[in-house]
């Protein structure tokens, strides 16, 4: 298999579906894609490996079949591995998990507007709009209901390493960069996943990568 992916330092969605196929515990092969660089638009479409997914990241090849959508590559590779690995085991803890994974692939615009992903940049502590506080209480609102009826067989919001933890790397990530405020509960659940051997093993490749994308630190900044 060979999962496309961009920057490190700034796509959530590709590290969504890194952790995704680290995950599956399947061999896999990785090709970086820098984002944005001069002349993106039309340069986009003349790479093959983004062309079943109109140039956007993350894209998963297995032999002839091609599934592009951080959520779809987890689902599929979940298919071929065993939910279990994914999803928990008891209905309702799993319910659960697939309503939040849900809400996160499809909500929270403002925190992921106004506090982009970005591992370049020092952390420090960025005002925060209404929008985007509204955002952070409902993220920790639902990180306090994970943990506190499921959370009791490790670190995680399920207890083990699992899908609902890979859809909200990202938002840890940016809760650490930009000084979000939180709780004690969410700052030791945010240090399980900040220390998860994967999550290191992406940052320190991250900061071997020489590519920026300006538009993205100014956005940070501001």
């Amino acid at each position: 298999m060979k999962l496309v992916i961009g920057n490190r330092s700034y796509s959530s969605w590709s590290l969504r579906g890194w952790l995704a196929a680290r995950q599956s515990g399947l061999a896999f092969e990785t090709q970086v894609i820098p984002l944005y660089g001069d002349g993106w638009d039309e340069a986009k479409g003349a790479i093959p490996e983004l062309a079943p997914a109109a140039g956007k990241v993350p894209v998963l090849w297995d032999g002839e079949s091609v599934v592009w959508d951080s959520l779809a590559i987890l689902e599929y590779l979940a298919d071929k591995v065993g939910r279990d690995r994914y999803w928990p085991k008891a209905d309702d803890a799993r319910a659960m998990a697939r309503a939040m994974v849900a809400e996160m692939h499809s909500g929270f615009a403002a925190l992921r507007s106004e506090l982009p992903m970005n591992l370049r940049i020092d952390p420090f502590e960025k005002p925060l709009s209404g929008a985007v506080r509204a955002d952070a209480t409902r993220i920790l609102t639902l990180w306090a209901q994970a943990r506190a009826r499921f959370g009791k067989g490790g670190p995680f919001l399920f207890g083990t390493f699992g899908a609902a933890d890979i859809f909200f790397a990202p938002v840890v990530v940016r809760f650490r960069q930009y000084g979000v405020p939180v709780p004690g509960f969410a700052a030791a659940y945010m240090d399980a996943i900040w220390e998860h051997e994967w999550l290191e093993a992406w940052r320190a490749a991250a900061a071997q990568e020489l590519w920026t994308i300006p538009k993205f630190d100014v956005a940070a900044e501001i």
